[in-house]
């Protein structure tokens, strides 16, 4: 019987667990153990238990985030409340820390964190002014800023570009903006937070939709599973769009890297065997970006592990000292 296709996940976990270089954020002081250049391939033509849709069972991922997440990129949100109302809160702390700075100035009244979410869900006015996260993925997928004041629906065009061609070479969405990174930026305008899937390409081969995407820097042990079934569903929702079949997801890494907190949480994940991986259907017809639900998509047969718990660690991006830039 062909391995599991799980396994190159689990190998990924297992080599930077144990030959990871010790590396530290210079903004947290965090260790981090990491390893560089890898790739993975999951086949989404396939049905179980060669095949199948790639979340990952050896601990249950997060599915309602998601899939909210990417609903919120694909349909060019860069505000949080759409998230906190759905009880998704995988971004909470990033428009909480920059807030928190406007606290340290005397412009904004102090509050934690659990008030400031709540605010965000029960007050629009305070959700729009302090719940906008600028410059990240829907705004560079759906409106990036042309210098022109356009907007440039990069992933909109690729589709079209597609449908008119499935030929085509040329279909790639960047989120790396340099306009707006680290001490590239002007004083003031940097993003708040690090691009981390920064770059994905579309293709079709033998007629179905393929795609890969380049990740700068993964967080292998939370966010990686993540990634894997975000971008694994929007390779299979492109493909609806455009009436085809999904073919084949390739998840190409630069730093890839396990924190320091999380070393024990991998070593039970690795003790644990893949079951099938599930398979997703769609529950309505839709042949646009903008037609698309998010609950059109039907999970089947997921039978993963227990959850695993792990303490998220905002780390990497912008840094103040670093970077010189003024906020």
């Amino acid at each position: 019987m062909d391995r599991h296709p799980e396994y190159q996940y689990l190998d990924l976990l297992k080599e930077t667990l144990e030959v990871g270089e010790e590396q530290t954020d210079k903004g947290t002081g965090v260790k981090t153990y990491s390893i560089f250049g890898r790739q993975i391939r999951f086949d989404l033509s396939q049905n179980p238990p060669a095949g199948g849709f790639p979340l990952l069972t050896t601990k249950k991922v997060y599915w309602n985030g998601v899939i909210h997440e990417l609903y919120w990129f694909l349909s060019g949100q860069s505000n949080i409340k759409y998230l906190v109302d759905r009880g998704v809160h995988i971004w909470d702390d990033y428009p909480y820390k920059i807030y928190k700075e406007k606290v340290e100035k005397g412009n904004a009244p102090d509050m934690g964190k659990d008030e400031f979410i709540a605010k965000i869900r029960d007050d629009a006015a305070f959700a729009k002014e302090h719940g906008e996260l600028p410059h990240i993925y829907g705004e560079s997928w759906r409106r990036w800023p042309a210098r022109d004041g356009r907007s440039v629906d990069q992933l909109g065009w690729a589709i079209e570009e597609l449908r008119k061609d499935p030929d085509a070479h040329n279909t790639l969405v960047t989120s790396w903006n340099p306009e707006y990174l680290y001490s590239m930026a002007a004083p003031g305008e940097g993003a708040r937070f690090p691009i981390c899937h920064n770059m994905y390409q579309l293709n079709i081969k033998r007629g179905r939709v393929c795609m890969q995407l380049y990740q700068r820097s993964g967080d292998i042990f939370l966010g990686i599973p993540f990634n894997i079934a975000s971008y694994s569903l929007l390779t299979s929702i492109v493909a609806k769009i455009l009436g085809r079949e999904a073919g084949e997801f390739v998840h190409t890494f630069g730093d890839l890297h396990i924190y320091e907190n999380h070393r024990e949480q991998a070593k039970e994940q690795l003790a644990r065997s893949p079951n099938a991986f599930p398979t997703i259907s769609f529950t309505q017809e839709f042949d646009s970006l903008d037609s698309f639900k998010p609950e059109y998509v039907q999970l089947n047969d997921y039978n993963p592990h227990p959850p695993i718990k792990a303490e998220l660690t905002i780390a990497g991006g912008y840094n103040k000292a670093l970077h010189g830039t003024k906020a």
